[in-house]
């Protein structure tokens, strides 16, 4: 099951809310997923919330846009990230291959020896 909490801040922190209604406040959203989770378990005492998914989303007004836009920019960041490590992988696998040295190797891309062993290696 999942479940998506909008929350809003007011001066004591967070007002959890669910499609609009209002769950429960926490003073910071580091514990407001267990905060649900335990509104949940608390209103459905059978049920086992612990396999939910519960995603906080924090209504910041106009910010909301640009903490949406970083963190896209940061998921991407990592996805290119990982890829160009495998690119150097191949590259490194390939050249290795091809009889160029360690320490042509790290020349070539600007990396130390150690690097090439590192990314030989992996």
């Amino acid at each position: 099951m999942n479940a998506t909490i909008t929350a809003h801040r007011w001066e004591k922190g967070w007002e959890l809310r669910l499609d609009g209604e209002a769950l429960t406040q926490i003073g910071t959203l580091d514990r407001a997923e267990q905060q649900v989770r335990d509104y949940f378990d608390t209103i459905e005492p059978d049920v086992d919330h612990s396999s939910w998914t519960i995603e906080v989303i924090a209504d910041l007004g106009p910010l909301s846009t640009e903490i949406a836009e970083a963190r896209a920019a940061t998921i991407a960041a990592s996805e290119a990230a990982a890829s160009a490590a495998r690119r150097s992988r191949q590259v490194v696998r390939d050249l290795r291959s091809a009889g160029i040295s360690v320490t042509d190797s790290a020349a070539i891309l600007g990396v130390s020896r150690g690097r090439i062993s590192q990314l030989a290696n992996s």
